[in-house]
């Protein structure tokens, strides 16, 4: 895999709101249309990735430095 490279975007402050509005439904649609292809592996990679952070920090309990809520 490529390694990626920073990305930086930069939204014009001049859109119209209609121009904005289309930018967003554009990215709903991607996001649907990446959801629908990709959806379950992404998923099941999320979930890895969630098991990985849960298992990294369990057995680090709280310390007394804590404040309880």
């Amino acid at each position: 895999m490529t390694p990626r490279l920073p990305l930086s975007v930069v939204i014009p402050a001049g859109w119209t709101p209609e121009q904005a509005i289309a930018v967003l439904e554009l990215l709903n649609d991607l996001r649907h249309a990446l959801w629908a292809v990709h959806g379950e592996r992404i998923q099941q990679y999320l979930q890895r990735q969630q098991a990985s952070v849960d298992t990294s920090s369990s057995g680090s309990g709280p310390s007394s430095d804590d404040t309880a809520f």
